[in-house]
């Protein structure tokens, strides 16, 4: 299997249905429609959307019914970003190599079209065909609470809580868990979904999510320490200079390496359910944990 193929077939695939859903730049306000193409379409990695089409396709569905929720999520994982790189936040100026929105279009611009992409998540997951299984109410209730305040926006909360005081390895899970586990186990459940999937299969991925975006945070701090702004394409280093909590500062670098290491071991473990039929989603695993060499 040639991971890194796969990948960008789907990249390509949901790229397309993006600039088919999102307004384009000629419609007024083109201001507002420009910055939300400028950070979608910014060459981030997809990682969520190709876990929602993996998990379709591993539950037996067909991945172009997952492509709304794989687009709606790339929305609302984008303009996390853009709000997370606010002076008020993150106060961040690079983000995948290029200015942040804020740089670009100014503080109020870059606000709203993080709303706005809020906002067309949710009209563009209106497009996904109910199942036998799950309804689009079913739908909508996934994808609000991993986005809501008890998971995306309250990780981000206690992110912010916790910059220079002293805080505890619970206190990180809490935040990771909240801030990228929630988002990748819902891409993950939400794939499965539109493929009708049994319970236990949901379940299943909701947990392989779980442990893989524990794991893939893991990584990202490492890399935060280890890596130059270059290779990174964003500011190397800028959490550890704002007193941010990370699991290299409570752990260590090298109780990190293996407490990544650990939780991908248990995120492949919770696909035993499905069997041979996950082999993509264990590849993308391993390819994630390999991302700190």
């Amino acid at each position: 299997m040639n991971v890194k193929n796969r990948i960008e077939s789907i990249r390509k695939k949901v790229d397309r249905s993006l600039d088919r859903w999102l307004p384009s730049e000629k419609i007024r306000p083109a201001a507002l429609h420009r910055a939300m193409r400028y950070s979608v379409f910014s060459g981030g990695k997809r990682l969520r959307p190709v876990l929602t089409l993996a998990a379709a396709e591993a539950c037996g569905g067909n991945p172009e019914h997952a492509l709304p929720p794989a687009c709606s999520v790339e929305c609302i994982h984008t303009y996390s970003l853009i709000h997370d790189d606010l002076p008020c936040m993150d106060d961040d100026d690079l983000r995948r190599g290029r200015p942040t929105s804020h740089k670009v279009f100014g503080e109020g611009i870059a606000v709203l079209a993080g709303d706005a992409l809020l906002t067309i998540a949710f009209e563009i997951l209106a497009k996904t065909k109910a199942t036998t299984r799950y309804t689009l109410q079913d739908f909508f209730l996934e994808l609000t609470s991993a986005s809501g305040s008890l998971h995306l926006i309250g990780g981000q909360v206690a992110d912010i809580e916790a910059e220079n005081r002293p805080s505890t390895h619970e206190d990180l899970l809490f935040i990771h868990r909240g801030k990228t586990a929630a988002m990748i186990s819902s891409s993950l459940r939400l794939g499965a979904m539109t493929a009708n999937a049994l319970p236990k299969e949901v379940r299943a991925l909701g947990k392989f999510g779980e442990s893989l975006g524990l794991a893939f945070q893991i990584v990202d701090d490492i890399l935060d320490v280890t890596q130059s702004t270059e290779t990174l394409g964003k500011s190397a280093g800028k959490d550890l200079a704002a007193g941010k909590i990370t699991y290299p500062a409570i752990l260590g670098l090298e109780k990190s390496r293996k407490e990544a290491a650990r939780l991908t071991k248990t995120a492949r473990k919770a696909l035993e359910p499905l069997g041979g039929k996950a082999a993509f989603l264990h590849a993308l695993a391993d390819q994630m944990l390999e991302r700190q060499c």
